[in-house]
């Protein structure tokens, strides 16, 4: 499992070149360039926000999954409009980000004319990084709720085995001056993607995390992956794993209750299902107002009497958004042997397009937005 210590050397890439060399390897495996543009943002956005384990990454074992028949990459979603508030889209086994933009986007016009938006999404696929679609929403101006179900790796509260996905729950609201509020977590203790990054690094993992396949805690990855993820919260966490499949499995048509496919399981389409609400946050108050006391909220959480120990306090999503503006400027973190593994999904659709160190780049972020 350990890599050589020239594969974990640091490589730092500008967003603008990781978002164009996405694109190229998606649109060298069959997906239209339409459809690469929005994954490739998607995936960098994760990377911006220091969510590495939802980011360009990914990428490798998408194209397994395209390869292997199981995720269609000439697919594009359709909307289905049911009443006047509520639509489905269906992903039609495309990639998930796909079929969540469009949701999104149907959700914020129906609210825009409505004040609110919902649209549940079936026949998907995993769409990464939940904050995205939040940040989507944010974008125009207005609050979200974006749940999703996803593939067995966490027990039900008394079970020992693989039931329910870690399956994020994310919401966000608009603010004026402060930071907006964004919260996107997982029903477990950690996300399986931050175990999926510790076996391509070679790293260990702390042993609150997961349980091995014989209920053991552990600290090797590849053990916690035959195993099973711990629930935040005991019940609680399990219980919000429940909800996110009712919601997104239940209520769209889509797999659930143990059913849907692993991402990394190239072996059959995986029928992912997400629930997607925007609403106008000007509905009982002000366009103003509510901005005013979202940026008191900010204040009074962001000023709070500190523990001991703590230098400051956050807001919910604001350390993902500093970590994009620091980013921005120095360029996405990677592993050399990342990086490896990255280029030879290029050399497999002929093309020659590699990721660039900023340390031997003079050109700036700025100027390449």
């Amino acid at each position: 499992m350990a890599t050589k210590p020239e594969e974990n050397r640091m490589v730092h890439v500008y967003a603008s070149d990781a978002r164009a060399f996405v694109e190229e390897v998606l649109v060298g495996n069959g997906v239209p360039r339409k459809n690469a543009i929005i994954v490739a943002q998607c995936l960098v956005e994760a990377d911006l926000r220091g969510v590495d384990t939802h980011g360009m990454n990914r990428i490798p074992s998408y194209m397994v999954r395209i390869r292997q028949g199981v995720l269609d990459p000439k697919a594009s979603p359709t909307l289905h409009q049911i009443t006047p508030a509520v639509a489905q889209v269906d992903g039609h086994n495309g990639f998930g980000f796909l079929a969540a933009h469009m949701g999104m986007a149907a959700a914020i016009g129906m609210a825009k004319e409505l004040g609110v938006g919902m649209v549940s999404v079936k026949h998907s696929n995993h769409f990464g990084m939940s904050a995205w679609v939040v940040q989507q929403a944010l974008d125009a101006g207005m609050m979200s709720l974006v749940f999703t179900n996803s593939s067995p790796a966490l027990p039900v509260w008394g079970g020992k085995s693989k039931l329910m996905g870690v399956s994020p729950i994310a919401c966000g609201a608009p603010a004026g001056k402060g930071r907006p509020f964004i919260m996107d977590m997982a029903p477990s203790v950690a996300a399986r993607g931050k175990i999926y990054k510790a076996l391509r690094r070679g790293e260990r993992i702390p042993k609150e995390w997961a349980l091995d396949e014989d209920g053991k805690q552990t600290d090797d990855p590849a053990r916690a992956l035959e195993g099973v993820m711990l629930p935040m919260g005991g019940p609680k966490g399990s219980a919000l794993a429940i909800m996110m499949d009712v919601f997104s499995g239940v209520l769209s048509g889509s797999a659930f209750a143990g059913h849907v496919t692993n991402p990394y399981d190239p072996s059959r389409p995986a029928d992912v299902g997400h629930f997607l609400v925007a609403i106008k946050p000007d509905l009982f108050l002000s366009s103003e107002e509510f901005k005013e006391r979202m940026d008191h909220l900010y204040r009074r959480v962001s000023t709070s009497d500190k523990m001991q120990g703590v230098d400051r306090i956050y807001f919910p999503g604001e350390i993902e958004q500093l970590t994009k503006e620091k980013r921005l400027k120095d360029g996405i973190p990677l592993v050399e042997a990342e990086v490896t593994v990255l280029h030879q999904e290029a050399q497999r659709c002929g093309l020659s397009k590699r990721l660039s160190n900023v340390t031997s780049s003079r050109v700036s972020e700025k100027s390449r937005l």
